[in-house]
């Protein structure tokens, strides 16, 4: 004998699958700002010895106030890889990972658009 389930309880069921999926993005993303705020304020040199970002309580004189550009963060992730100007290339100095992290807490910051995430 085949048991149908009902709509409510097959609905709900998926809805909760669902949210369980999305659950671990969720805090995945939160680790990564958490990362790259971290990074912003404490990678050699300091962004933040430069850069002018509230989100990270940083006052730099130097480059640009990131909180008036609103940079997206490929902007940054480039800037952040090859260098801009006077601010040295962090290829050397970071991951892969850490570079997008750094880039995605600049822009989520600024309320510049993210990367798309990798698969």
């Amino acid at each position: 004998m085949v048991r149908r389930l009902n709509r409510p309880l097959c609905g709900g069921w998926l809805g909760l699958c669902a949210l369980t999926l999305l659950l671990p993005a969720h805090a995945t993303g939160a680790e990564e700002q958490e990362r790259g705020k971290r990074l912003f304020t404490t990678v050699q040199p300091a962004c933040a010895t430069c850069h002018t970002l509230q989100a990270a309580g940083a006052e730099g004189q130097v480059g640009p106030v990131l909180d008036e550009i609103k940079p997206d963060a490929a902007r940054v992730l480039r800037a952040v890889r090859a260098g801009l100007g006077v601010m040295p290339s962090y290829a050397e100095r970071l991951s892969e990972r850490d570079m997008r992290a750094l880039a995605q807490f600049v822009a989520h910051a600024t309320g510049g658009a993210s990367l798309p995430v990798e698969r």
